[in-house]
């Protein structure tokens, strides 16, 4: 969204308008939406503008429910906007710290600086992009304790807070089409200038969950966290907001709650263990945490392979850190074998999952032309270095 298009649409015929069509039109014929609010006489800049809108709620309601329904987006910041679920988690930290005062430095289009000021907490929110603080503005404009500046993190006067939040734009400068930037070092603010401003009082910093694990800071509580499987992203905190004795977290969310694995460091591997009845796949938080150690323990299993983080064993056990199935058979990764097996076996759906083998996974369940109504789980991987297909079916 451009600076013409938001000013056409924050007018009340704008919103007005985009309060119609979400509620109407937004999932309808576009072409037939289009031609009968031009014929309205809506100009060509507010029905595009009106309809991306719509179409943006819609797509938002993963990540901020019905909240999504009063708010304004851009493509970008909605790509990059934190879960309203794990805001509501960054939020109670800084509350259970005492803190008063927060700067989100990178506010975007105000997701974090929602759950802040859910909490009364006095939130300034900043952010370089002039488009994007004016979103910000009209989403946090319910909340009396919240306020927007646009400007960059690097001006704003910190003295003014007893906490901080960083969220450095991660991609290329624009609304939409923006590309992942790989170099921390391109981040905005940069990563000195965040980390620098740690140093001088409590600070959240919300990273990638690929984050360069070598550029963590020492004094750092470390925690991926992942919702519903899809790890999301890397969080640092510092000072008050770190707890004690921990630098590595795993915070998994999932349909039956929150489940936190934490420790002092990455924990020690396990020994490799021949390949059992069981397997289990860590959660992609515990990998990225290096925690795999721990849930192997706790499940009595060893590693399959190698830096392969597939956990096996013989006895029946479920952890909310890892997915368990039941291995049926063990094959040769030969494709001619495996259409072979799964034909023989009935199997029409085919979950193919794939770790230590160079393989994709959806070009190779297409090449198995699957028939049936049996449907299982194929893992592509290594046992003992050696490459091998497992059929399993789920615990």
């Amino acid at each position: 969204m451009e600076r013409a298009e938001l000013v056409e649409l924050l007018t009340p015929e704008g919103l007005t308008l985009l309060d119609e069509v979400a509620g109407a039109d937004a999932g309808g014929d576009v072409v037939a939406t289009v031609t009968r609010l031009r014929a309205a006489g809506h100009s060509p800049t507010l029905v595009a503008t009106v309809l991306t809108q719509a179409r943006l709620r819609i797509k938002a309601q993963s990540k901020f429910g019905t909240f999504a329904s009063r708010m304004l987006f851009t493509e970008a910041g909605l790509e990059q906007a934190t879960r309203l679920r794990v805001a509501a988690m960054h939020s109670g930290r800084f509350g259970a710290a005492g803190l008063t005062r927060v700067a989100d430095l990178g506010c975007g289009i105000g997701g974090d600086a929602m759950a802040l000021a859910a909490l009364d907490l006095e939130v300034t929110a900043v952010d370089v992009d002039e488009v994007t603080a004016t979103v910000a503005s009209y989403n946090l404009a319910p909340f009396e304790s919240a306020r927007v500046e646009h400007a960059s993190a690097e001006d704003v006067n910190l003295d003014r807070f007893d906490a901080l939040y960083f969220d450095p734009a991660r991609r290329t400068a624009g609304h939409s089409n923006t590309a992942r930037l790989t170099q921390p070092s391109d981040y905005t603010p940069s990563l000195d200038f965040v980390f620098a401003s740690a140093a001088s009082r409590p600070t959240g910093v919300k990273l990638g969950p690929g984050f360069d694990r070598s550029l963590l800071p020492d004094d750092a509580e470390a925690q991926w966290v992942s919702v519903d499987s899809h790890v999301v992203e890397l969080g640092l905190w510092f000072g008050a907001l770190a707890r004690d004795g921990i630098r590595r977290s795993a915070l998994v969310l999932d349909s039956d709650g929150s489940h936190e694995l934490h420790a002092g460091a990455d924990s020690e591997d396990v020994d490799v263990a021949p390949l059992g009845e069981f397997l289990w796949e860590p959660d992609g938080a515990v990998i990225r945490a290096r925690l795999i150690g721990d849930v192997a323990r706790a499940l009595g299993a060893g590693m399959l392979s190698d830096g392969i983080a597939y956990l096996t064993g013989n006895e029946a056990a479920t952890s909310p850190f890892a997915s368990g199935f039941r291995v049926l058979e063990r094959f040769p990764l030969d494709e001619r074998t495996l259409k072979r097996e799964l034909r023989a076996r009935g199997i029409g759906t085919l979950e193919v999952k794939k770790r230590g083998a160079d393989i994709d996974p959806a070009a190779f369940r297409t090449r198995m032309n699957l028939k049936g109504t049996n449907s299982a789980t194929l893992i592509l991987t290594r046992v003992a270095g050696k490459h091998a297909a497992l059929l399993c079916e789920r615990l």
